[in-house]
C-alpha cells in the first residue's frame, strides 16, 4: 500500500502525467473556443485523427517537424470550416454534423493511409520532437523534470492555455467570441457578424484539436496507427464542462485525468497482475466521471450553446 502511495511523489510519474495531458490540453482548448462561440464540435475525435496523420505523414514525406504541426493545424481548420459551414449559416444539427465530421475525417485518414502506404505491414517511424530541458528550471527536484524537461509541443500546449485565456478575457475579439455564445443578438447589434465569429472560432478550435492529435504521432510516439486517438476527443468535451468553460480550470482537469491515467499504469506494476488490468484501465474514466458529476452541477454553460442564429433574429 505504501508503495502505491509513493508513486505520487516520483518525478517519472509527473513526467508521464504532463506528457499524457499535453494532447488533451490542445484539444480541450480547441473545444472550449468552439463552445464559447456557441458551437458544440463533436467532430473532435475525427479531427484529432486527421491531425495525427497529417502531421506524421508530412514529416515522413520529408518535411520538418514544425511544418508537420502547421499542416496538421491546416487540416483541422479545413474540417472545422466544413463543420461550421453546415452548422452556423445552414443551422443543421450540431450533434449530427459533429458525428458526421468525426466519421468522415476518420475514414478519410484511414483511406489515405492505406492509399499512400499500401504495402506497409508495420507503421513507419519518424524522428519525433525530443525533450528540450530548460536550463536551471529543469534542475528543480520533481517539478523541474516534470514541467521543464518536456518536448517543445508540451511547452506550446501550456502557452496555448495562456493565450486562449488572455484572448478570451482581455481582447475585443475574445469578448465578441464569448458574446456570440451568450447573446448573439447583442453581437449583431454592435455591427459584428455572428456567422463570421462562429465560423472563425470553430476553425481556430479545430486547428488546435488537430495539433493535439499531431502531438501523439510527433511527440508522444513516432508513428501513426489506427485507433490511436482512443476516445481522447470525447474526454476533452467532458473536460470543457469540468472546467466550466474556463481555460485555467480545464487545464487542471486535463492534468488530473492524465494523472489518473499515469497512476493506473503504475498500479498495475505494483500489484503484479493480481488484480485484473481492466479494472485499472477503468480507473481514470471512473474518477473523471465522478469529478465531472461533482463539478458540472455548478457549471454555467454558454446560454446560446447549440442554438442556431440567423441574422435579424431576436
Amino acid at each position: 500500500m505504501m508503495e502505491a502511495f509513493e508513486i505520487l511523489f516520483t518525478a517519472s510519474f509527473w513526467v508521464a502525467a504532463i506528457r499524457i495531458a499535453s494532447p488533451l490540453i490542445f484539444a480541450t482548448m480547441g473545444e472550449l473556443i468552439c463552445e464559447r462561440a456557441g458551437v458544440l464540435n463533436l467532430g473532435i475525435e475525427g479531427i484529432m485523427a486527421a491531425g495525427a496523420f497529417a502531421g506524421w505523414f508530412t514529416v515522413y514525406s520529408g518535411g520538418d517537424l514544425w511544418t508537420g504541426v502547421a499542416v496538421a493545424a491546416a487540416t483541422g481548420a479545413a474540417f472545422g470550416l466544413l463543420h461550421a459551414t453546415l452548422t452556423v449559416p445552414l443551422g443543421l444539427s450540431q450533434h449530427v454534423v459533429g458525428i458526421g465530421v468525426t466519421l468522415l475525417a476518420t475514414s478519410i485518414t484511414y483511406f489515405t493511409y492505406r492509399l499512400a502506404l499500401p504495402t506497409v505491414t508495420s507503421p513507419p517511424k519518424i524522428e519525433p520532437f525530443q525533450p528540450l530541458p530548460i536550463p536551471v528550471l529543469s534542475d528543480i527536484p520533481i517539478l523541474g523534470e516534470a514541467l521543464f524537461s518536456q518536448t517543445p509541443l508540451t511547452y506550446l500546449a501550456f502557452v496555448t492555455v495562456a493565450v486562449v485565456g488572455w484572448g478570451l478575457y482581455r481582447t475585443p475579439l475574445g469578448l465578441a467570441v464569448r458574446a456570440a455564445g451568450e447573446n448573439p443578438a447583442a453581437v449583431e447589434a454592435q455591427g459584428l457578424s455572428v456567422t463570421a465569429i462562429r465560423i472563425g472560432a470553430v476553425m481556430a478550435g479545430s486547428a488546435l484539436m488537430a495539433i493535439g492529435g499531431a502531438f501523439l504521432t510527433m511527440s508522444a510516439f513516432n508513428s501513426f496507427f489506427f485507433e490511436m486517438i482512443n476516445g481522447r476527443g470525447w474526454i476533452c468535451i467532458a473536460l470543457v464542462v469540468f472546467g466550466s468553460w474556463r481555460p485555467g480550470k480545464a487545464l487542471l482537469g486535463a492534468i488530473l485525468f492524465a494523472a489518473f491515467d499515469a497512476y493506473q499504469i503504475r498500479l498495475q506494476q505494483v500489484t503484479g497482475g493480481v488484480v485484473p488490468y481492466q479494472l485499472f484501465l477503468m480507473l481514470p474514466y471512473v474518477l473523471s466521471i465522478l469529478a465531472l458529476v461533482l463539478v458540472a452541477r455548478r457549471a454555467t454553460y454558454p446560454k446560446a450553446l447549440m442554438v442556431p442564429y440567423q441574422k435579424g433574429e431576436r
